[in-house]
Order: structure tokens, then C-alpha cells, then sequence
């Protein structure tokens, strides 16, 4: 079991992830809940920091999902598996490894933390038949220092994960409640220069789906932390919504380091 003051590090890069938020503006954090949600898990940096007691942690992205469900249940298997992918990794490996499907749950979630590890920039995208079409990177460290699986195990005994639609799990939402949402940063009119393919991810109907579904999860008795684009777009949807907060990132997705500039993102407290 994790001692009282453990710190668990994300095991995941994540394109739109919140170490930087966690890093600058936790105090936002500090709020009274009995159990968490968080409908766009991706790297989970708000849930490690928390470390709620109960939890309900879900994302669309079925592969990731699948990925946490295999450290819940096996964290040996995973590390072992990870372990082998460091032994033998190369850029022939890494391409092998790309066009592979392995059958197994432990052997699938080292796969995706390998190909996370080892791709371009910690970049999730695959191509229309999904696979997964991101090429090799710079970084070739697989196994890192701060993994600690069998902590990560622990802390998720108590967390329920699905493969879900956001709007399923809001709809569980009730008193006592903290929901995290963290979207992809889609705009309306796709002018939005975060992630060019997040209009193909999340349009900006699901903007709207998502608007709604935290207006009706505040109603009943939600408290919600959201996050999204400093766009007049998304400050015009959420107008009548929540408490407005503008902060401050560095970006750090463009392939140009000349282009990763200072970007605004927009927290709701609702």
C-alpha cells in the first residue's frame, strides 16, 4: 500500500496535459469532495496529485483506458513487458512495434506506454482504420525512474474506469462530487491553432454537449473545475456559467521551438 505522503508521477506524455496546472496553480484544487470524476482522463495529472479515495475515471480513448485497467489489475506484467520493450528498442523496433497487436491486457498497456515513450512529442493519433500512425521520436528513454506501477496500482483499487462517452459519466455526477474536465481545445469554426486535428477528435457540437452536461451536473450538486480555450468562443458558450479564470502556459506542442509560444487557456469554476 502507498504510504500517507507518496507522490505518484503521471506515467503518460499528453498532448494538452496538466502537469503545468498542478505545477502553478493547484491552490484552484482546493476543494471539499468525497469522490472525483474525470471524463477526459488522458494522463491523469489531477488525479495523481489529488489521490481521491474514490474515484471515476473515464476517457473515449478505449487503448487508454484499457492501459490503466491493465496497472489496476497487473502492474507486474506491465513492467515486465515495458522492461523487454527497453531491452530491445531501436527505430526497427519501434516501427515493429507499431504495426503489432498483442492479445493480452498487460502486453497491449506496455505497448501503448512504449509507443507513448518512444513516438513524436508523447503525440496519440491514428489514422481512419485507427491505427495508430505517429512517427519515431527523440527520446528513447523507455523505462524511467519515477515509474512506480505498484503505487499506481493502489491508488486506482479504488477508482471505477470506463471506455465512455463524457457525457455517460457526468451523468453520474451528483452531491459530494468534484468533476475535472479537461477537453480537447476545439473552437468554433475550427480556428484553432492548439491541435489541428481536435475538430475530427471533438467538435464544437460536443462543446455545446459538454456545456450542457456540467450546467445540469452543477444542478445536481456538482462542483466542476473545467478547462478549455482562452477563445472568445468558448467564453461566449460558457458566458452565463461558473466563475471565469484566464491563465497563463507555455506551449510546447509545435514542432518549431520558435512557435511554442505563450498560449491563455480559460478555468470555470462552476
Amino acid at each position: 500500500m502507498m504510504g500517507k505522503n507518496e507522490i505518484v508521477v503521471p506515467f503518460l506524455k499528453w498532448a494538452g496535459g496538466k502537469r503545468w496546472f498542478i505545477a502553478s496553480h493547484s491552490d484552484f484544487l482546493a476543494l471539499p469532495y468525497k469522490r472525483y470524476i474525470e471524463p477526459f482522463l488522458g494522463s491523469g495529472a489531477v488525479f495523481f496529485h489529488l489521490m481521491p479515495k474514490r474515484a471515476i475515471l473515464a476517457d473515449s480513448n478505449s487503448e487508454l483506458i484499457n492501459t490503466y485497467q491493465a496497472i489496476k489489475d497487473d502492474w507486474k506484467g506491465v513492467k515486465r513487458e515495458l522492461q523487454k520493450h527497453h531491452r530491445n528498442h531501436s527505430k526497427k523496433y519501434y516501427y515493429a512495434m507499431r504495426r503489432a497487436k498483442p492479445r493480452t491486457p498487460h502486453t497491449k498497456a506496455a505497448r501503448f506506454i512504449y509507443l507513448n515513450r518512444t513516438c513524436w512529442n508523447g503525440l496519440y493519433r491514428v489514422n481512419l482504420k485507427g491505427e495508430f500512425n505517429v512517427p519515431l521520436g527523440t527520446k528513447n528513454r523507455v523505462v524511467l525512474e519515477s515509474d512506480d506501477f505498484e503505487a499506481i496500482s493502489s491508488l486506482l483499487t479504488n477508482a471505477n474506469l470506463h471506455d465512455s462517452d463524457f457525457e455517460n459519466v457526468i451523468k453520474l455526477a451528483g452531491p459530494g462530487d468534484l468533476i475535472f474536465v479537461d477537453p480537447p481545445y476545439t473552437v468554433k469554426h475550427n480556428l484553432n491553432g492548439f491541435i489541428k486535428y481536435n475538430e475530427t477528435l471533438f467538435t464544437w457540437n460536443d462543446q455545446i454537449r459538454l456545456r450542457d452536461s456540467v450546467v445540469q451536473a452543477k444542478k445536481r450538486g456538482a462542483t466542476i473545475l473545467l478547462t478549455n480555450a482562452y477563445h472568445r468562443s468558448v467564453k461566449r458558450l460558457y458566458q452565463d456559467v461558473g466563475a471565469h479564470y484566464r491563465l497563463k502556459r507555455n506551449s510546447v506542442l509545435a514542432a518549431d521551438s520558435e512557435k511554442r509560444k505563450l498560449c491563455e487557456e480559460l478555468l470555470l469554476i462552476i
